[in-house]
Formats: structure tokens, C-alpha cells, sequence
């Protein structure tokens, strides 16, 4: 048996050793976007109500504001009240349907992106469960929790709102300019010469802000990773006297968020106003034209004061897709984090796996075992051990020396360089994995308690036990006598990982746990 100890630290990579998935890359904002309604197209029928109230709604509005054309040239200028009074109930009978469709597709999203976003979430916390230990040694708790948290509520924003205003804003827009072409082909012409000017620049920051919106939602991960690491070592940070120097960190961390939050917020931001000034200047350019054409070509009021309106709502929709390009583009670089995270490949699965050994004998053999938690940095170099069953055996060595490694190896945490390891000379790596695992044993240097009662936590070791077995493992781990000097005994609920327990108090929980398994 050898192992290095020397050059090579055994100690795994720490949480903040890595600030991105591996192989993470960010997607274009297209791809994002189609994953996205991809997940929304399982409820099509739902999808199909949405579009119906939607275009309802939109037509209302439409037709309401074309209905000013004959309420002006037949009833305000011929000063016939009655029909002015019959055209505006109309008008009014319009307006309340479109609210009640639009209040309708409003309440139908909120159900699609509410189902869809609990489906996302669901998947990327099955994906998580499935993941190689690797794959938590090597990326930050905190920033996993971001995109978990800070990315998917971004995304939910997007699909509550944004989406389907872009959605809105674009048949707006068609619908407006079908009929602002109906009402005078000519003045139509005039409104539209400073569109092309404002898709140019629209494209122009488009394209700046994306970058910025990526950048900012990794910095937002790596603040928070920084956050949930000095929270759960305080008691490190304090013993030590870090205090400030963990302050003068998380102030870098922050004002690179700061630095990134900004640009990304200031190249979208100005989107809105500036086509909001192009717009106006629009408007009024048709305004005089349209003056002009009323007073020379006969063209009429009526007709006039509706491509008004259609041309002061034509800038609306263009307005709206500007301001919700936003926060669709901060919701497509978190759904690019959180597809990050569900496309990592999970555990291998064993190919054609064979019986578990019956009954198990508990002989276990490393063969020229060699491992490296990367590759380039092996660790234990040609390991040879062999362990009958019911004997006992210790590791001693230095730290770094690979105790811990080799206990991490007989579960198949971690896949090997070469070499093998037999369980009653079956390699473990023929064998289910999950079986395997039920039938080791395994009490951890570092211990964790989940947020539940004693009895719960030690029934984690195996979920069907019941009471009595639970108790039974305790008495077993000398665990018993304190449990039952809690204020509830078994029924406590602890907290925190159990900070209201000393650290050996919480491993005779383990060790019940490990016992019961």
C-alpha cells in the first residue's frame, strides 16, 4: 500500500474553488428562450386560451379606437347626438369586453408560468440529486442556491409578464399598422421613415446589454456563494478574528456585482426612453403631415384622429417591447445558468449490473488501486489492501494522506484511475449502485443533521424503520441516554444542523443513523 502525502493535499476542492459549471458556456438568448416554451408547451390547451383572450383583447382595443373615424365624420361633425350617443355605448360595450379578456389572459398566464416554473424547478432539483459528488466539491453552495433562487425567480418575471407583453406589444403592432394603412397608405409612409433607424439602434443595444446581463447574473451567484460560506463558518471566521478581512472580500465581490449590475442595467434601461423620444418626434411629424393632407387633399377628420391614435399606439407597443426586454434579458441569462445545471451529466449509471453478492460476506479488496479527485492531481498511487469479513482495521497516517479518500471510494463516489475494488471479489463497479450502498455503513468525518426531529434524522439511514427500531439504533450508538434529556426526547426538532447539540452528541447521531442503515 502507498499513497502520496507529500505534494498533493488530500483535502477536496474547496466550495469556492470553482465559480462556473463545468463546461459551462453561455447559450445564445434564442436557444434559452425555445427551452422555455418548450416547457410551456405541455399545456397547450391552456397556451390556446391565453392566444384567444389575447387576440380578443387586441382586437378591442382596435376596433374601438377605429370606431373614432365614423363617430367624428357622421355624428360629432353633423352634430347628430343620438348617434354619437349609440356609437360611443359601442365604443364602451368594446372596452369592457376587452377588459374582461385581458383580465382573463392575465390570470390564465399566471397559472401556465406558475406550473411551468414548479416544473423547472422540480426537474433542476431531481437533476441536482443525481449529480457526482464532483460535481459539489468543485462549485459554490451559495451560487447554486442563486440560480435555484435568484435565477428562477427571474425567470418567473419573465413568464408572468414579459413574454406575453412582447407577445401582446407584437400583434399590437401588426394590427395597428394593418389598419394605419387602411385609413391612409400616405401617412403611413411618414410614420414609418424613423422605424428602421429605431430597429438599428434596438439591435445595437441588444446585443451590448447581453453580455452584461450574463455577466451580472454570475456575479449575483458568486456574492451570494460568498454570502452562505462566511454564514455557515462564522464560528471559523470569528475564533480567527477575520471579521474584517472576510468584509474587505465580500466589498470586492460586491462591487463587481455593482459594476456589472450597472452596465447591464444602463445599456437596456436607455432602450426605452430613447425609442420613447423617437417615437414622439414620429408622432408629431405625422401630426403636421396629416394636417397638411386634411387641408389640401380633403382628407378627412374623422379618419385623421384614428391614424392619430394608431400612430400614438404604434409607438406604445414598440415602448413596451423595449421596457420588457429588460427583464427578458436578465430572465434568458438565468434560464442559460439553470439549463447549465440540468444538462450535467448525472452518476453513471452501471450497465447491465450484476446480482449483489447473497448473503454479503463483507470481504473487501482494493486492487493497484489509483485515484486523483482530477486527474492531473492523483492522490493514491497502486493501493493494495485486503479485508476479510469481521475483521476490523484502522488507517493512521498524516492528514492529507487519504484516509477519508479510500472510505469515499467504497460507495463509488468518485470513479477511479485504474484499478479496481471487490466486494466478496465481485468488483463494486458491476454492481448496482444504489444497492451497494444499502449495504454499507457509513458514519462521516463531518457530520449533518437535516431540519427534523431526532427520530426522523436517524431514520434517514432507512426510511422504513420504525419507532422502536429507531430507538434500538440509538441505545446501540450509546445515543439513548442524552436524546432523552432533550426537551421533546426523540420527538425534538433540531435546526441549523443541529447547532443546539454538541459536535459528539450530533456523531452518536450519525452513528445511530449509520446503524440503522
Amino acid at each position: 500500500m502507498s499513497t502520496s502525502n507529500k505534494s498533493i493535499p488530500m483535502s477536496l476542492p474547496g466550495p469556492g474553488s470553482s465559480r462556473r459549471i463545468k463546461n459551462e458556456k453561455p447559450q445564445q438568448g434564442f436557444r434559452a428562450l425555445w427551452r422555455l416554451m418548450r416547457y410551456l408547451s405541455s399545456q397547450r390547451l391552456m397556451l390556446l386560451l391565453i392566444l384567444i383572450s389575447l387576440l380578443l383583447g387586441t382586437a378591442g382595443t382596435l376596433a374601438g379606437n377605429y370606431l373614432l373615424r365614423p363617430a367624428i365624420n357622421n355624428y360629432v361633425l353633423k352634430k347628430d347626438i343620438v348617434g354619437l350617443g349609440h356609437i360611443a355605448l359601442v365604443m364602451i360595450g368594446i372596452y369592457i369586453a376587452t377588459g374582461i379578456f385581458n383580465m382573463l389572459q392575465y390570470r390564465l398566464t399566471i397559472k401556465v408560468a406558475q406550473k411551468t416554473i414548479s416544473n423547472l424547478r422540480n426537474e433542476l432539483f431531481d437533476r441536482m440529486q443525481y449529480l457526482p459528488l464532483q460535481f459539489y466539491d468543485t462549485h459554490q453552495h451559495g451560487d447554486l442556491m442563486s440560480r435555484f433562487t435568484n435565477d428562477m425567480d427571474t425567470v418567473s418575471d419573465a413568464l408572468n409578464n414579459s413574454i406575453t407583453q412582447l407577445l401582446i406589444s407584437s400583434i399590437t403592432l401588426l394590427g395597428t399598422l394593418a389598419l394605419m394603412v387602411y385609413i391612409s397608405p400616405i401617412l403611413s409612409i411618414i410614420a414609418l421613415i424613423m422605424i428602421p433607424l429605431m430597429l438599428y439602434l434596438a439591435k445595437l443595444i441588444i446585443n451590448k446589454s447581453k453580455r452584461f446581463f450574463a455577466a451580472n447574473q454570475a456575479a449575483l451567484g458568486n456574492a451570494n456563494g460568498y454570502v452562505e460560506e462566511m454564514i455557515s463558518g462564522q464560528k471559523v471566521v470569528k475564533v480567527f478574528g477575520h471579521e474584517n478581512a472576510a468584509i474587505e472580500q465580500f466589498e470586492q465581490l460586491n462591487q463587481v456585482l455593482r459594476e456589472k449590475a450597472t452596465k447591464a442595467q444602463f445599456y437596456s434601461g436607455m432602450m426605452m426612453p430613447l425609442m420613447a423620444n423617437m417615437s414622439t418626434i414620429n408622432y408629431a411629424l405625422t401630426t403636421i403631415a396629416g394636417g397638411i393632407l386634411v387641408i389640401t387633399r380633403g382628407f378627412d377628420l374623422g379618419g385623421l384622429t384614428a391614424f392619430l391614435q394608431y400612430a400614438r399606439q404604434f409607438g406604445r407597443p414598440v415602448n413596451e417591447i423595449s421596457s420588457q426586454y429588460n427583464s427578458l434579458q436578465a430572465a434568458l441569462a438565468g434560464a442559460e445558468r439553470i439549463f447549465a445545471v440540468i444538462d450535467t451529466a448525472p452518476e453513471s449509471e452501471t450497465v447491465d449490473p450484476q446480482a449483489m453478492p447473497a448473503p454479503v460476506q463483507g470481504q473487501v479488496t482494493l486492487s493497484h488501486v489509483n485515484f486523483g479527485y482530477v486527474p492531473e492531481k492523483q492522490v493514491l498511487f497502486d493501493i493494495d489492501i485486503d479485508v476479510k469479513p469481521g475483521q476490523k482495521i484502522a488507517f493512521v497516517g498524516e492528514t492529507g494522506a487519504g484516509k477519508s479518500t479510500i472510505i469515499n471510494l467504497l460507495p463509488r463516489f468518485y470513479p477511479l484511475l485504474s484499478g479496481d475494488i471487490l466486494l466478496d471479489k465481485t468488483s463494486i463497479f458491476k454492481l448496482d449502485r444504489n444497492e451497494l450502498r444499502k449495504k454499507l455503513s457509513i458514519v462521516f468525518q463531518d457530520t449533518h443533521l437535516f431540519t427534523d426531529t431526532v427520530m426522523e434524522n436517524i431514520r434517514y439511514g432507512r426510511l422504513s424503520a420504525t419507532d422502536d427500531e429507531v430507538i434500538a439504533a440509538a441505545k446501540l450508538a450509546a445515543a439513548d441516554s442524552f436524546i432523552m434529556q432533550l426537551p421533546q426526547g426523540y420527538k425534538t426538532e433540531l435546526t441549523n444542523d443541529g447547532a443546539n447539540l454538541s459536535q459528539g452528541q450530533r456523531q452518536l447521531i450519525n452513528i445511530a443513523r449509520a446503524t440503522i442503515a
